[in-house]
């Protein structure tokens, strides 16, 4: 599989993009005390307001996004400190196992690990077991979305007050939704690259992509009983405006299902969670973007939550695209509506 990966390129192409995206060292910050650890073997971050406080804080989980590819404590820096010190909050950001080289389900269950050994360690952090919440942008959202259904039947820890998903990939059922074409030629997420990172995360390898992409990948019936979840038909009818082509069916592709059948498996795409499980989930905050091809992974989630009686805060960006929220301020660069994402997160979280 190395050799795969060489031969395309991928290798060097993986290892440059994590260059780039590395983030620069940022000096300390008369604000925040900030620690690197480990939870349960799982490199985290902890980032702790030095004002004093009345009581407890909320505690929040930031798990970050780029793929399950690309990322790091470093890329994220910025986005956490300014959750931290404007929520008032104690943040652990934590560096899960990265894809190819870590495949499914390694990213999930070190998020998972780490929440688990927060909780049951709250006090040495001054934080209220009764205000915490998981949180994530793009693979973030996906992996703070898997924990938080694999924890909403737990009685053995504190439950999660609640889940932030920013821009969340939930599915790899339907690579043809509405927004999949609409957006298929936004930075920073190409439909392709969606699909790629998809079957990286989950086979360290982009074999099929095309078939997966064309929807052969999943069998008639499968796709029937999922239906009901995922379709064009449970997305309000204002986000279809924009063009939107009716696609020809392709045929069912049995051997590329043997290679991707555990796309099915709720803790890779939550969207697929049964109701039983939906409907315990904490309350939840969505943000989604209009030129984004996950926005309507986002939107399907939304109603699911919804029809299972779960309070959902959604905040849409107009004019956001995918990846703007860890460029509010990037470089130089600033992005108005980047900015106004993250607040709407901080201004959430006060209510919490």
């Amino acid at each position: 599989q190395g050799r795969i990966l060489e031969k395309t390129g991928l290798c060097s192409q993986i290892t440059f993009g994590r260059y780039v995206r590395q983030g620069r060292k940022l000096g300390l910050d008369p604000k925040l005390f900030i620690r690197d650890l480990q939870f349960n073997e799982v490199p985290v971050r902890v980032y702790q307001p030095k004002a004093a406080s009345d009581g407890r804080r909320r505690g929040i989980l930031f798990f970050h996004g780029g793929g399950w590819v690309f990322g790091s404590l470093d890329t994220y820096e910025k986005v956490c400190r300014y959750l931290s010190r404007e929520s008032d909050s104690v943040v652990v950001s934590v560096q899960y196992r990265l894809a190819p080289e870590h495949k499914y389900p390694a990213a999930y269950e070190d998020c998972l690990d780490a929440t688990r050994h927060f909780l049951q360690h709250l006090e040495l952090y001054g934080v209220d077991p009764a205000r915490v919440t998981v949180c994530g942008d793009s693979a973030g959202g996906n992996l703070a979305a898997a924990v938080s259904q694999t924890l909403a039947g737990r009685s053995d820890l504190p439950k999660l007050r609640a889940q932030i998903l920013i821009y969340p990939g939930l599915q790899a059922l339907d690579f043809n939704l509405p927004s999949y074409h609409q957006n298929r030629g936004v930075p920073l997420l190409f439909r392709e690259r969606a699909a790629f990172f998809a079957l990286l995360y989950l086979n360290g390898d982009a074999l099929h992509m095309q078939e997966v992409l064309e929807g052969s990948h999943i069998p008639p019936d499968m796709r029937l009983k999922y239906r009901k979840w995922v379709s064009p038909d449970n997305i309000p009818e204002k986000f279809k405006v924009r063009g939107v082509r009716p696609l020809r069916s392709t045929d069912f592709i049995a051997e590329v299902y043997e290679t991707v059948k555990r796309f099915c498996e709720p803790n890779l795409c939550p969207l697929l969670a049964e109701d039983s499980v939906v409907h315990q989930l904490p309350e939840s905050f969505i943000l989604t973007c209009e030129y984004d091809v996950l926005r309507d992974d986002g939107l399907l989630y939304k109603k699911r939550l919804e029809d299972n009686g779960v309070r959902v805060t959604w905040y849409h960006l107009e004019d956001g695209f995918h990846g703007i929220i860890s460029l509010y301020d990037y470089c130089g660069f600033s992005f108005p509506s980047g900015k106004r994402g993250l607040d709407s997160v901080v201004a959430f979280l006060k209510s919490l």
